[in-house]
């Protein structure tokens, strides 16, 4: 089995990309680099360019915000077989928040600045990440608004 097919099945294997047909996933192997990050390595930081997205394989990554006289504060944690990254699919195209790597982490990273250019080439698969990627984003928007109403709640009974 050569690399080409390697990569095609380590993405087909991929929850986020379960079900995606063969042709879409011979595209997106075109503009994917397998990639490792150890404990407490930054990936990306906020207002940098988002030029890609990675599908996490094995760790845990933090998505982290900063919070004036504070620090960084986690608001969300991305798990083995969960994509990271959406701001690629956005203008202006920039990270809103800083990922590091929890422990060791290995992912698949894709080139957001080459699926951008293939957009027009193939609608379908751009859909079909547009779509995959909101449905990623609304659970984690539900998640965050339980963690804020059960935060909300202490602070309540805590007076």
């Amino acid at each position: 089995m050569n690399s080409d097919e390697k990569m095609e099945e380590r993405l087909a294997a991929h929850p986020f990309l379960k079900g995606i047909g063969m042709d879409h996933i011979k595209v997106l192997a075109q503009s994917a680099v397998p990639t490792h990050f150890e404990k407490d390595q930054v990936i990306f930081k906020a207002g940098e360019p988002a030029n890609g997205f990675y599908l996490i394989e094995t760790g845990t990554v933090a998505l982290e915000g900063s919070v004036r006289d504070h620090g960084p504060i986690t608001t969300d944690v991305v798990s083995a077989g969960e994509p990271l990254g959406w701001s690629w699919l956005f203008p202006p195209y920039l990270w809103h928040f800083d990922a590091r790597a929890t422990e060791p982490t290995t992912a698949v990273c894709f080139s957001g600045i080459l699926l951008r250019q293939h957009r027009g080439e193939d609608p379908a698969l751009s859909h079909e990440l547009f779509k995959r990627a909101c449905e990623v984003m609304v659970r984690r928007l539900q998640a965050a608004r339980s963690k804020l109403l059960a935060a909300k709640k202490r602070l309540e009974s805590a007076k």
